[in-house]
C-alpha cells in the first residue's frame, strides 16, 4: 500500500501526533509520501522531526514560479480536468472565508502535487485537517488523482464549517477520520444521514515506549503545568486569574506554562499587571524530553480550553499518570473522568477552575497517585497508536479495493486507475 499524506504544515511542534501516525502506518508496511505546503525552514526542536523533514517534499518552497508552471502544464495537458478543477474552487470562494485568489492558489497547489503523486504510484492520498489541506486534496482528486479522505479535528473546522466548505468535502472524499464522538457529531450536522457512515472515529495515539520508562508519583511540589500554544482557545489567560485569586487567598505554588503563540506577550502582560512573576513562568517551545520532563515535575496538568478537539497533551500527561485539570469541551469529557483522574469545569468559569486548582493543590499525593494510575490505564486502553494505526490501515484498504473494484467494472480508464 503506497498513500500520501498532505499536511499544511509539516514538521512541527504542536503536530507530533501526525509524526506518530505515519511511523505506525510504517510499520505495519505502508509506504508513506509525505506532502507538506510549508515547514521547510520553520523551527523545530525535535531530531525525530529534523529527520521528517529530509522526508517530506515542500509545494511552496521552489515559490510561485514553480506553481505557474504547473498550473499551465495542467491547464494544457488536461484541460477538461483543469476547467472542472476551477469550477469547483470558484464554488469553494463563493461563501467561503478567503476570496477567490487564494483558492486559485489551493488549485495551483493540488496542480503540482498530482504529478509527484502520479510518478510515485500513490494509492490515496490523505489530509490532515479540514480546512485548506481537506481543499488541496479535494482538487487534486478533481484533477485525476486518486481517492482522498481527511482527519478532522476541531475546533477550526466546527468554527466555519459552511466558510470551509466543510459539507462539500465530506461528500466529495472516500471517508473522514474525526478523532472523537463530538467530532463526529458535529460533521453528522453538515450532511445529509445516508453520508453518516462515512464518517469514522479514530483516536489521536501513543507510542508504547512513551511511558514504559519507570514513572514516580505525582509532585509534592505545589506545581501545575499548563503545556499548549498561547491562543485565545487554550484559556490560559482565564489561568493566570485563577493564580492571582489563589495567590491573594495564600495559596503558594507555582504554574509552569510551556509554549508560545501569538498571545504571549498579552499573556507576559497580565501576569506583570499582577505581579506574578515570581509564580508563573513561560517557557516558550520544548522539545519532547523537555516536556516530558515538565509533566513528571509537575502535581498535575492544567489545560482551561475554550475550544478544543480532543488534546493530545492531555493524553501524554494521562500515559505519565499524572491528573487533569481541564473543562467540558468537546472530546475531553470523552476521555477524562472528573473524580476519577482529575478534576473538570465549565468552560470560561474562573470560580469553579480556582476551586479544581485549590482541590488539586490539597489532595495528598498519594490519592494524586491513584488518580493517576487510573488516568494511564484508561489512555493507554483508547489511545494506543499502533491499534489506531491499524485502523487507518483498514479504512485505507478498503477504500482503495472499493476504488479498484468501480475501475474494473467500467470501459474507461485514465492516468490514475483507482481515481474516477
Amino acid at each position: 500500500m503506497r498513500i500520501a499524506y498532505l499536511v499544511n504544515q509539516y514538521p512541527m511542534v504542536s503536530h507530533s501526533f501526525i509524526r506518530r501516525e505515519i511511523l505506525a502506518l510504517e510499520r505495519r508496511g505502508v509506504e508513506v509520501v509525505r506532502i507538506a505546503v510549508r515547514g521547510w525552514d520553520a523551527e523545530i526542536v525535535d531530531e525525530e522531526d529534523h529527520l521528517e523533514r529530509k522526508r517530506t517534499r515542500y509545494v511552496l518552497r521552489d515559490g510561485a514560479s514553480a506553481l505557474m508552471l504547473a498550473a499551465m502544464r495542467t491547464l494544457l495537458t488536461q484541460p477538461g480536468r483543469f476547467i472542472r478543477a476551477l469550477a469547483l474552487a470558484w464554488r469553494m470562494s463563493r461563501r467561503g472565508e478567503n476570496p477567490l485568489p487564494l483558492h486559485l492558489i489551493y488549485l495551483a497547489e493540488a496542480c503540482r502535487i498530482e504529478p509527484w503523486l502520479r510518478d510515485a504510484d500513490v494509492q490515496h492520498l490523505h489530509a490532515h485537517f479540514g480546512t485548506n489541506p481537506a481543499e488541496v486534496a479535494m482538487l487534486v482528486h478533481t484533477l485525476g488523482g486518486p481517492q482522498w479522505s481527511f482527519t478532522v479535528h476541531g475546533p477550526e473546522e466546527f468554527d466555519k464549517p459552511e466558510f470551509i466548505g466543510l459539507r462539500q468535502k465530506v461528500l466529495d472524499s472516500a471517508f473522514v477520520v474525526s478523532i472523537s464522538s463530538y467530532g463526529r457529531s458535529q460533521l453528522y450536522r453538515w450532511v445529509d444521514h445516508p453520508h453518516w457512515p462515512k464518517v469514522k472515529v479514530v483516536h489521536c495515539g501513543l507510542e508504547p515506549g512513551f511511558c514504559n520508562a519507570s514513572i514516580g508519583a505525582p509532585s509534592a511540589a505545589p506545581r501545575l503545568v499548563c503545556i499548549g500554544r498561547l491562543c485565545e482557545q487554550k484559556g490560559q489567560l482565564l489561568l493566570v486569574e485563577a493564580t492571582r485569586r489563589l495567590v491573594a487567598n495564600g495559596t503558594d505554588f507555582n504554574l509552569i506554562l510551556v509554549g508560545d503563540g501569538e498571545m504571549r506577550t498579552e499573556i507576559e502582560s497580565l501576569v506583570a499587571r499582577y505581579h506574578l512573576e515570581d509564580k508563573v513562568l513561560i517557557t516558550g517551545f520544548l522539545s519532547g524530553d523537555r516536556v516530558r520532563q515538565e509533566l513528571l515535575a509537575a502535581r498535575a496538568f492544567v489545560l482551561p480550553s475554550f475550544a478544543e478537539g480532543l488534546p493530545v497533551v492531555i493524553m501524554e500527561a494521562m500515559a505519565l499518570r499524572r491528573p487533569i485539570i481541564s473543562t467540558y469541551v468537546a472530546g475531553i469529557p470523552e476521555l477524562v473522568q472528573p473524580g476519577k483522574h482529575g478534576w473538570l469545569v465549565p468552560a470560561g468559569d474562573v470560580d469553579a477552575l480556582v476551586c479544581a486548582m485549590q482541590a488539586c493543590l490539597d489532595t495528598p499525593v498519594g490519592k494524586l497517585e491513584v488518580m493517576g494510575e487510573a488516568a494511564h490505564d484508561r489512555v493507554m486502553a483508547r489511545h494506543k497508536i499502533d491499534t489506531s494505526a491499524a485502523r487507518l490501515y483498514d479504512l485505507f484498504q478498503r477504500a482503495i479495493s472499493a476504488t479498484i473494484t468501480r475501475e474494473k467494472s467500467s470501459s474507461g480508464s485514465n492516468q490514475f486507475p483507482h481515481s474516477n
